[in-house]
């Protein structure tokens, strides 16, 4: 039996996503040690809301992570073995980092409090989007997104699942690749409810400002092999972390090449460490054949510490 460990990124955070770990020694110190460094009650913030707060990009990020890399600790303490291999989607690769050792808490949940903002104002509200393609294969998104450059930026940018590919770029272009795809006989095409268009060629400025910030930050080598998103690779050394994760923010997120290699290398098993259960349902659609589950409260860790050990 080989292990692997995923962690969520921005979507799957709700009021009260840690109400099911209430009372674990783990979870709390991990919540105080996070609100101690950025200054605020982030614990107050993900208990209480209100949703709209949270959901704020400069909130979910440093929320998400603290209540994965918290799950993640919980489940340590509980005797749970150490993963073989772990990666994260898009915001989650921080949180497989800080898992692995790479970063302290403190560090991480400042870092993408500042990955938030630069993200956020690389590109201007409204200018940019999102959309997920839904029932079309890989090449026909990529063609897609081709002829809807003479409108301006679009790209494929989420390679989710087999059939599930997330596009972004400049709203014209956006909105000429939709009807591109649909041309091409995409099942569905959603516009999604963000702020401004994530790993996009858009984000180039976020990414420029993230390399500096990772500069100031010390960075380990992570104890767990961390798949990169960028290039599905392994980086043990700290210089070519900084360099995967500042590329991350205007590159596409490679997530069914990660399983492919997990599955390559051997994993059986493939644990969603977080708040939802998105990854999941991506793992079921891209590689059934492995065993699939979830910790997200008290009684998710205690089946699968059962499973697993």
């Amino acid at each position: 039996m080989r292990i692997a460990f995923v962690f969520p990124g921005q979507g799957s955070q709700s009021v009260g996503m840690l109400a099911g770990f209430a009372g674990n020694a783990a979870v709390e110190s991990v919540l105080a040690r996070a609100d101690a460094a950025l200054g605020f009650s982030l614990t107050g913030l993900i208990a209480e809301g209100p949703a709209e707060a949270l959901s704020l990009t400069v909130n979910t990020q440093p929320a998400m992570l603290a209540s994965s890399v918290a799950f993640y600790e919980a489940w340590r303490a509980a005797g749970g073995r150490t993963p073989d291999v772990m990666a994260g989607h898009s915001l989650g690769e921080y949180s497989a980092l800080c898992a692995a050792g790479a970063f302290t808490l403190e560090d991480a949940v400042k870092l993408v409090r500042f990955r938030a903002e630069a993200m956020q104002n690389a590109v201007p509200v409204g200018v940019g989007g999102m959309a997920a393609i839904i029932g079309l294969k890989d090449e026909d998104v990529l063609a897609a997104c081709g002829e809807a450059r003479s409108e301006g930026a679009v790209e494929a940018v989420n390679f989710n699942a087999p059939g599930q590919v997330v596009i972004a770029g400049e709203k014209a272009a956006l909105k000429k690749a939709i009807g591109c795809a649909k041309a091409r006989g995409c099942r569905r095409a959603i516009e999604l409810p963000v702020s401004a268009p994530f790993h996009s060629s858009l984000l180039a400025p976020a990414g420029e400002k993230l390399a500096a910030r990772l500069a100031e930050i010390d960075v380990k080598s992570p104890s767990v092999p961390v798949i990169a998103n960028v290039d599905v690779e392994v980086h043990a050394e700290p210089d070519a972390i900084r360099t995967a994760l500042a590329r991350q923010a205007s590159s596409a997120v490679q997530w069914v090449r990660t399983i492919e290699r997990m599955k390559a290398e051997g994993v059986t098993d493939v644990v969603e460490c977080g708040p939802g259960k998105v990854l999941t349902g991506l793992l079921r659609r891209t590689a059934p054949e492995l065993n699939g589950h979830n910790i997200y409260d008290a009684a998710t860790l205690a089946a699968v510490l059962e499973k697993l050990q």
